[in-house]
């Protein structure tokens, strides 16, 4: 019974309407971040990924930038791996206690001026961890964060929208 249903998307290409219209979102998104960040920065943008005790579903969304449907790097986006290399700082899940000083040695090694975006529910508020001895909040509880991209997890269209949204409105 599975085996018909796998053949035909073999067979069709395995493509859909709805993967076509997400790969055009997603290249008119990211041109649009293309050309806001060089106009901002005047180079491409560099973003690294910092995990303040989430439980991965963020990352996962990030992730999904860098692969073949969203592909950052053509559009002169890219994942770094140290803080001093970054203009962006990508902060998912709620800061626990133990991370908490990890984070703020991160924000301090990011050549100023960067920006911190909080990914997540758990990122605005603490989300389910709310409440927890071992979760000091959200990222604005370390933190000073320019912009929040909520959901539980975000899809990537949404965290390439509020990239976007923070780059036209710094450039504007």
């Amino acid at each position: 019974m599975l085996w018909p249903r796998l053949a035909r998307g073999v067979v069709s290409g395995g493509r859909s309407a709805r993967a076509a219209a997400d790969e055009a979102v997603a290249e008119a998104l990211a041109e649009r971040l293309r050309a806001a960040g060089r106009l901002r920065r005047g180079r491409s943008l560099a973003i690294r990924v910092v995990d303040a005790g989430s439980c991965n579903g963020c990352e996962l969304e990030i992730r999904m930038l860098a692969g073949v449907v969203y592909d950052l790097e053509r559009y002169g986006l890219t994942f770094v791996a140290s803080p001093r290399h970054a203009d962006v700082l990508l902060v998912t899940g709620p800061v626990t206690r133990n991370l908490a000083e990890a984070l703020a040695a991160t924000h301090a090694a990011t050549p100023q001026p960067a920006w911190v975006v909080a990914i997540g529910d758990c990122a605005a508020d603490g989300g389910v961890f709310k409440g927890s001895g071992a979760v000091l909040g959200g990222v604005a509880e370390a933190l000073p964060v320019d912009l929040l991209i909520p959901g539980c997890p975000p899809p990537p269209e949404r965290i390439l929208a509020g990239l976007l949204a923070l780059l036209e409105a710094e450039a504007g």
